[in-house]
């Protein structure tokens, strides 16, 4: 094996995804599979999980599957002690559960607020915290929180998911300096615009999809295999010397400033 692929090899490693049952989860997890790394896989939809399993064993070994609703701290506690008694160590932790909402400000109900905070920042903190011990006793290793574009800017009816964005992108930084120490590494992704199931609405919508492209500079949307590199750099050793940075895959959406 040459340098370079020594560099970029997740070989040996075992990697934790959630939101793994479909969309850009799913393709990230072929992506690290297809790298080496054992990978466990975390959906609330049981049956999605399965039949996302099923798909991805071709590509490597599936370490586990765990249903969670990751809304739930007593859920999230009980996905923690599992790897833990499953896994003698954790490399990669990718957070890339999410839901979008949908509500403007006057009519958002309080419910859903809690859930959009819930998955997108509680379960990424709670989750460093439970299995960050078992990354550092193993020498170290790499998180990676999904964020969005929509963390640099507004957008409609949606306050609870650039709020939950946002956040996520700060947290990510604080994450970075107190578990930098302890040989982790903390950083952000944020996708623009991707063909995946909760964007469905807009790409079946062909004129909502044109206007999207075109404010991209690539002049296209998005496909999960599009995240792969960006995930396997911040996922191995290639990646070594960064930490709590933010890296946007979007086309050059936010290099046009739209």
């Amino acid at each position: 094996m040459s340098y370079v692929e020594r560099l970029f090899s997740l070989t040996g490693k075992t990697a934790l995804v959630t939101g793994a049952s479909r969309g850009l989860g799913r393709g990230i997890a072929r992506a690290l599979l297809e790298a080496g790394a054992e990978c466990i896989l975390v959906s609330a939809n049981a049956e999605r999980l399965q039949a996302a399993a099923d798909e991805l064993s071709g590509s490597g070994t599936i370490a586990g599957t765990f249903p969670c609703d990751l809304t739930s701290r007593d859920q999230i506690g009980g996905l923690i002690e599992s790897v833990k008694d499953r896994c003698e160590r954790l490399d990669i932790l990718v957070n890339c559960a999410g839901t979008t909402g949908g509500y403007h400000t006057f009519d958002y109900p309080e419910e859903e607020w809690d859930r959009t905070l819930r998955i997108h920042v509680d379960a990424p903190f709670f989750l460093a915290r439970g299995l960050g011990p078992l990354m550092a006793e193993g020498g170290g290793g790499s998180i990676v929180n999904i964020t969005s574009i929509n963390a640099e800017r507004g957008f409609p009816d949606n306050p609870s998911y650039v709020a939950a964005k946002g956040a996520l992108k700060q947290l990510t930084k604080g994450l970075a300096e107190d578990l930098g120490p302890h040989g982790i590494r903390v950083n952000n992704v944020g996708p623009g615009y991707f063909r995946t199931d909760m964007t469905s609405g807009s790409w079946d919508d062909a004129e909502r999809r044109a206007q999207r492209s075109n404010k991209t500079i690539l002049g296209r949307w998005g496909e999960p295999e599009d995240l792969a590199g960006t995930i396997i750099l911040l996922a191995s050793n290639a990646s070594s010397y960064i930490t709590g940075q933010d890296i946007y895959v979007d086309g050059g959406w936010l290099t046009r400033g739209l």
